[in-house]
């Protein structure tokens, strides 16, 4: 996921310009930090062993995710100056882009 929203923001920022790529590039990372501490936090735990520390961890880091979003979401319109159209559009490709993926690389 990272590598693909660096990609577009390289495309944007040779089209439209470093205010727009940024813009871009903030949200794309906003959408993927919490889901990196989401994976890590919901997969600490595996085996049959720890099935109760895998469903406390799942939905712990569930929680951690959606609060950790709503923050950077708040702090970064609060405190930045970002066009709106490519942050949103940014972040929402990285939120498909675990869907889509299976249809773009089929075997």
């Amino acid at each position: 996921m990272v590598a693909v929203v660096l990609l577009v923001t390289l495309v944007i920022y040779f089209v439209w310009g470093w205010s727009i790529a940024k813009s871009a590039l903030l949200g794309g990372f906003i959408a993927i930090i919490p889901n990196m501490l989401f994976a890590y936090k919901a997969f600490k735990y595996a085996g049959a062993q720890a099935s109760e520390k895998v469903i406390d961890s799942f939905f712990s880091g569930v929680k951690l995710k959606m609060a950790l979003t709503a923050l950077l979401l708040a702090l970064s319109f609060k405190f930045l100056v970002l066009v709106p159209l490519p942050f949103f559009s940014m972040f929402s490709l990285v939120l498909m882009l675990p869907a889509v993926t299976p249809y773009i690389f089929k075997n």
